[in-house]
């Protein structure tokens, strides 16, 4: 972003959720003070931007043109930053960035390795721009790619060059979306519907939401593109009420582009009337599969219902629809301006372009990344995830939310598209990753996403609403130690059935966590059932709670850590555990970096 001819220095301050809830808005007031205080505040712009993409670090400040990127700032730091670098032209050390790995600290924000090893397209405008100005989004070519659309091209033209370009839907199914859109352009029902689903329920994902709040003009404009094409005059956008800022945010683009002529009747004066209109959802999981949203939306109960017809038939109001996620339209726009080409060129055969992931877990930079498609697991982890904390060792991630599957150690190397995925057993899903170190209990895992998807299930069809209950309660008896010869057979064999006859794609997907934990962590599963033992030292039932003399150093770390003083220890003596004052918390384990307790 170029500075404003009438500042020779901006502060680009990450105000997306994670950073306002760190307390970036108090660091906003600091630093307004200071440079009033000082009468700077002419030369010194404060920019509020979206989600900087780096939340583990919050509150963010990117100095901008040097290009310096500060970390972990507090309102107490506003008189040290504005009197060394905007005075003195000093770069404040203390809190630039330090690599994980590495000794020195990282000055310019494109020489981390989180930042500098992604490919940004949905994310293009991610820390850039003041997240509530529609000027900001036009300054960076926003809403030429609907000018160009309406001036030049006709919807057919618009459908072709996003079938061109390979884009798939980035919602979790992977349908691709210029299909999608010609399948519902055909239909000559009208009026017609474009909706963007923004329900994001997927435990740690949080994509879909940091787009809304931080370029919330991204996804009106392509949802405008996507009207043109199929010959729709209506917008719906679904954002989860659990989201309160995104829905601010794009409430107010839509009333900026009303009152810019970008929405409404006769849009560029082409003829073209368009205009969205915000619904937040309750926070049901399910109204996250397309056709029970659409429900919600009517005001029905969010349940799946049968197809065909499908919804480019017959969706919202039984009336021909188009639906992608946030992150699909946010891609809309740059391939109407670049081209399709442009676009198929990035990431491999069957997968184009690029993803947005959300690394959450046991990972040092939790965040917001976006990659290539075909880049390696290992490379999302441990270059730009900059590796496991603690010096623990990776075990598995699991990717595609609770309906994904678990990725274990020995496979890091595969590609993330969708097809290598699939074949792993996992999925691409709407792009959560939850990374798990050692310390994870893989059944217990599969136990807590499978509780998951049983509160959620809409109850609709039996396989969902029954069967999962069953694989719930079974993987409760194996981490509880009722776990019994033949329970891995009767999971393998629920979770096909479940997979092969639930109603809609949540269901179908939903035994994956267990049916993937199975195949890659079946001797964890033994060990639970047969040895009655936790090798993770997760499940509590199955912990004895003693120290191992001969591996005990005598160092009492376990001792300083217990809440309850269940541990008895004394200087240059071997600790013991008093079972009786024991709770099974786990921080004695936590604590312990020498394996002594078993």
């Amino acid at each position: 972003m170029s500075a404003s001819p009438y500042y020779r220095m901006q502060f680009l301050l990450c105000a997306g959720t994670s950073c306002i809830a760190s307390g970036s808005l108090e660091v906003k007031d600091a630093l307004q003070k200071e440079l009033l205080k000082r009468n700077l505040h002419d030369d010194v712009q404060i920019v509020m931007t979206g989600c900087n993409g780096f939340c583990a670090r919050g509150p963010l400040v990117v100095v901008y043109p040097d290009g310096v990127f500060y970390n972990q700032v507090k309102p107490e730091h506003a008189p040290l930053i504005v009197e060394e670098h905007v005075l003195k032209g000093r770069v404040v050390q203390d809190l630039l960035f330090k690599e994980p790995a590495a000794k020195d600290r990282v000055p310019l924000i494109n020489d981390i390795d989180f930042f500098g090893r992604q490919r940004l397209i949905a994310l293009r405008n991610r820390g850039l721009i003041d997240a509530e100005s529609i000027d900001d989004y036009i300054a960076r070519d926003g809403y030429a790619a609907l000018a160009k659309a309406l001036e030049s091209m006709t919807p057919e033209e618009v459908i072709e060059e996003v079938k061109k370009s390979g884009l798939r839907g980035r919602g979790g199914g992977g349908f691709p979306t210029g299909l999608k859109w010609e399948e519902c352009r055909k239909y000559d029902n009208f009026p017609k519907y474009t909706v963007c689903n923004g329900d994001e329920g997927d435990p740690g994902a949080f994509m879909d939401r940091s787009v809304m709040e931080g370029d919330p003009h991204s996804v009106l404009e392509g949802m405008a593109v996507s009207g043109y094409a199929i010959g729709a005059n209506k917008g719906y956008i679904y954002v989860r009420a659990e989201y309160p800022l995104a829905i601010q945010r794009l409430q107010k683009a839509i009333d900026d582009a009303r009152e810019y002529g970008l929405l409404g009747p006769n849009v560029f004066n082409s003829g073209f009337d368009f205009d969205i209109e915000i619904y937040p959802g309750a926070g049901a999981f399910v109204c996250g599969e397309s056709t029970a949203l659409m429900y919600s939306i009517e005001g029905k109960r969010g349940m799946p219902r049968i197809k065909p017809p499908r919804s480019a038939e017959a969706g919202l109001w039984n009336q021909p629809t188009n639906l992608n996620n946030v992150e699909t339209f946010a891609n809309v726009n740059p391939i109407i301006l670049n081209g399709g080409d442009w676009f198929a060129s990035i990431g491999t055969e069957g997968s184009k372009g690029t993803k947005v992931f959300a690394l959450t877990g046991a990972i040092n930079n939790v965040g917001l990344v976006e990659v290539p498609m075909g880049t390696t697991l290992k490379t999302l982890i441990f270059d730009i995830g900059g590796g496991i904390p603690k010096k623990r060792k990776f075990k598995a991630a699991q990717i595609g939310g609770p309906s994904g599957g678990c990725i274990p150690n020995g496979l890091e190397d595969v590609q993330i598209d969708y097809e290598s995925l699939t074949d792993v057993g996992a999925m691409m899903g709407s792009g959560g990753v939850v990374v798990m170190d050692d310390m994870t209990c893989m059944v217990d895992t599969a136990r807590f996403f499978t509780h998951f998807s049983v509160e959620e299930s809409c109850g609709k069809c039996v396989p969902c609403r029954e069967g999962l209950k069953v694989m719930h309660e079974k993987l409760t008896d194996i981490v509880e130690g009722r776990g019994q010869a033949g329970d891995i057979e009767f999971l393998q064999e629920l979770g096909k059935h479940i997979g092969s006859t639930s109603h809609c794609g949540l269901g179908k997907a939903a035994s994956n966590p267990v049916l993937s934990t199975i195949r890659y962590f079946k001797d964890e599963y033994e060990a639970h059932i047969f040895d009655k033992s936790c090798p993770a030292l997760v499940c509590v039932d199955l912990i004895k709670f003693e120290v191992i003399e001969e591996k005990c150093t005598k160092c009492g770390m376990c001792f300083r850590g217990c809440p309850t003083g269940a541990v008895i220890w004394e200087k240059k003596q071997v600790a013991r555990i008093d079972l009786s004052k024991c709770t099974k918390c786990r921080t004695c384990i936590t604590n312990c970096k020498f394996g002594s307790i078993r």
